[in-house]
């Protein structure tokens, strides 16, 4: 009986002695269709923080005539611009990246090499239009 225990935390410590552990975060590499998931994730994120923003600028804007002032003038500056194009960049990724996700619920899609050219695809055609769209509101 002794044996049989001693065996096993053998066994155990083999098994953990086995693993891999990665712990530079920096050498690690997802895949496209991982980054594009992340991405989508945290442009869902910053749009709820974005909407903070927006629900702020509606109050004071018809608050008063001031309050609409002070507002416009916040857009018409960096702050306001950087605001502005940050929060329809993370609206325009979502909105493509839930169409990616609709199509691979479909079906479509799934495969290792489909899965990742559709990210590549979503994630450049998400800063083409975040660039057009920054040159349309500056």
């Amino acid at each position: 009986m002794g044996n049989s225990i001693s065996l096993r935390i053998k066994q155990a410590y083999i098994v953990k002695k086995q693993r891999p552990v990665n712990l530079e975060l920096n050498t690690i590499k997802f895949p496209p269709s991982a980054i594009s998931s992340i991405l989508h994730r945290v442009t869902g994120v910053a749009m709820f923080f974005a909407l903070l923003f927006v629900i702020w600028a509606w109050a004071v804007s018809v608050s008063s005539p001031e309050g609409f002032a002070d507002v416009q003038a916040i857009m018409d500056g960096f702050l306001g611009k950087f605001v502005a194009i940050g929060t329809a960049s993370a609206l325009i990724y979502h909105i493509l990246g839930g169409l990616r996700h609709v199509v691979m619920d479909l079906g479509y899609w799934e495969e290792l090499e489909s899965g990742n050219l559709s990210a590549k695809a979503i994630i450049a055609l998400w800063i083409i239009l975040t660039v057009v769209l920054g040159v349309a509101l500056c």
